[in-house]
Parts: C-alpha cells; structure tokens; sequence
C-alpha cells in the first residue's frame, strides 16, 4: 500500500468515527429518559447542554409565524415549492398537492410511486421526482414524460429548473446529473476529481438540495461538509461557504442544511435537522439571522423526542419562498405548511 492510499485510509477512518460519534449523540437525544427508568445513562447536564443550544436570542429572531397552518392531507409530507404565480407545491405520499397562496386546493397529482422531490418550471410543467427518476406532467396535471431511471442506489432529493436546464440531486449516487428539457443528459456535476478541484459530495443520509441562482450558478448543499457550494452549469467548483459549528451562525450534526431555498433579493433561507433551525444568509453566506429556532419549530422546544422510529426518520423540515418573500415551512412532523413573515423594524 502506497502512502497516499495509507493517509487516504486514515481519513476515511477519522470521518467514519466522527460519524459514529455523532450518530450515537443523537440517539441519545432522541430517546432520552429523563427519570431514569431504563437506564439511559444520559446525565442532566447532557441534557441542559442540548437544551441551551436550542435557545436562540429572541433579538436574532427576524420572522415570525403569520397565518393559520395548512395541512397538507397527506400522512407523510416529503417536499415543498413555490412558483413565480405564488402557488405552493406539497410533495407526499405518492402525490402532489397544488395549493393557491392562500391554501386554497387548486389540483392533486397521484403517482404509483412516493414523490420526494418537486419543482414547478416557467413554461408551466411540472417536475416531480420518484426514488430513481424524474416524471414531467403539464399544467393540467398530466404525465408527458417520463426520464431514465438513475439506477438501484439512486435516491433523488431535489430538481432545480433553469432556463433549458433542469439539474436531478442524487443524493444515493451523490451526483448532481443536468438534463436538458427533453430529458437528456448534458452532464454530471460532482464527481470528486482533484485536478479540477473538485471536493466530491459528502452525503451521509437523503438529505441533498440546489438550486440555481440569479448569478447563474449552480447551488449545491454538501451535506456532509456542512456547507453550500457554488458550481458553473459546466460543472467547474467555484467557491463554498457555510462552517461547523454548533453556534447558530454555523451548522452542525452529521448532515446539514438539510433544505435550503432562495431569497428574492439573492440570499438564502436554511433548514437543519437534529437541531432544527430555520436561518438566513445573505448572497454571500453570511449570517443574517433566524426565522424560527427549535422553540417555534417543534412542540415543546427541544430536545424532540420520537415516539415511535417513525417519526424521526419523517422529521425535519423543508423550506420554500414566495414572490412576496414569505418564508413557507413544511412541518414534515405534523405534515403542515406553515408561513413566517419579516418582522417589522421597530
């Protein structure tokens, strides 16, 4: 074995540890039991600690909850967009929802198969993603397409539309494939290669978001790097930010953001998991400050405690933004939409 396969092995190993370490930190979260009948070994201390970081300073706060929830009739809530009309897009279940701005039911869209992924395109069709492929149906709610499957490991968790490019996050073979608007592809965005300076997705779990914004570049969460990273269409690593940290400012856990969606003015809207915050940055990745903490977010504050299994694989919450700058969450726990406004200076 070569040195650099050696050191190579050694980092695979530090991040596989690091990973253990945080899965089990986690559970430990999740199934805490706070008067110590099982046994859990998890102290007070433990707990306070995971409590404090929950807190956020109500002066970071910018938005706050500004209509009446909608729920989304569908048992599991998967995905949310929100096109240039105001209309909202719930993926769930094995259908799509088309809701007016005000909640109203406008269609429903069933498939054989789970919808993970939506994204509604400016010349009106829809594109919905099932586990291993892309389906495209018209203003009407009706099949015209139906793209390659990605393969068995595939596992697709979100579609960006852009001009004659619609770009497919595999986040099971932690690519990013751009197709044109027939459905052929053009090419594969994310490939670790170290002479174009490409770091390679870092994906730990279904969680794998872009989206293209104003300046014509291709954003791409890492997940597993903690941050966003900006790629040509081409597919050339320009720059990245976002950092680990357990501050609200940073990101933290195995994976985050989880979701991230675009502000008008060309910033961004994150969504983590584990410790669930809602945050904003400006366009160059900036800290802003907060929709909604863990307080707002989940019933009780934190730490969540799941039930049954079931609910913590569902958890977590996607993010999308009206014409108007309305921040809508999907509540994936509750299988609600909920709307935050800007808060108003003074």
């Amino acid at each position: 074995m070569n040195r650099l396969s050696a050191a190579a092995n050694v980092k695979i190993l530090v991040g596989v540890l690091i990973a253990l370490a945080t899965v089990s930190a986690v559970i430990s979260v999740v199934s805490l039991d706070p008067f110590g009948e099982q046994g859990s070994g998890v102290g007070r201390k433990f707990i306070d600690d995971i409590t404090e970081l929950a807190r956020i300073d109500p002066n970071l706060i910018l938005y706050e909850e500004s209509s009446v929830r909608i729920s989304t009739g569908f048992e599991q809530s998967h995905a949310i967009a929100v096109d240039s009309k105001g209309l909202i897009y719930v993926a769930g279940d094995n259908a799509v929802r088309v809701l007016a701005p005000n909640g109203d039911a406008i269609n429903r869209i069933s498939l054989s198969e789970i919808v993970r992924c939506v994204e509604p395109g400016d010349d009106g069709r829809l594109y919905l993603g099932t586990k291993d492929r892309v389906e495209v149906y018209d203003d009407k709610g009706q099949r015209i397409a139906r793209w390659e499957s990605h393969g068995l490991n595939a596992v697709l968790t979100a579609i960006a539309v852009s001009g004659d490019d619609v770009f497919v996050a595999d986040a099971g073979n932690r690519i990013v494939v751009r197709y044109d608007l027939s459905g052929k592809v053009v090419n594969r965005i994310g490939k670790k290669d170290l002479e174009r300076n490409v770091p390679g997705f870092a994906v730990p779990s279904a969680y794998f978001d872009l989206a293209v914004s104003k300046d014509g570049l291709l954003r791409v969460v890492n997940p597993g790097r903690l941050r966003v990273e900006a790629y040509t269409l081409d597919g050339d690593f320009e720059f990245s930010w976002g950092k680990s940290s357990v501050a609200v400012e940073g990101f933290c856990g195995c994976c985050n953001p989880a979701n991230f969606a675009l502000l008008p003015g060309g910033g961004f809207v994150t969504s983590e998991k584990g410790l669930a915050r809602v945050k904003v940055y400006d366009a160059e990745g900036t800290f802003v400050g907060v929709v909604a903490g863990p307080e707002q977010l989940l019933e009780g504050g934190t730490p969540y405690i799941a039930e049954v299994p079931e609910q913590h694989r569902v958890g977590g919450f996607d993010v999308a933004v009206d014409p108007e700058g309305r921040v809508l969450v999907l509540d994936r726990i509750k299988s609600v939409v909920r709307f935050y406004t800007k808060k108003k200076a003074g």
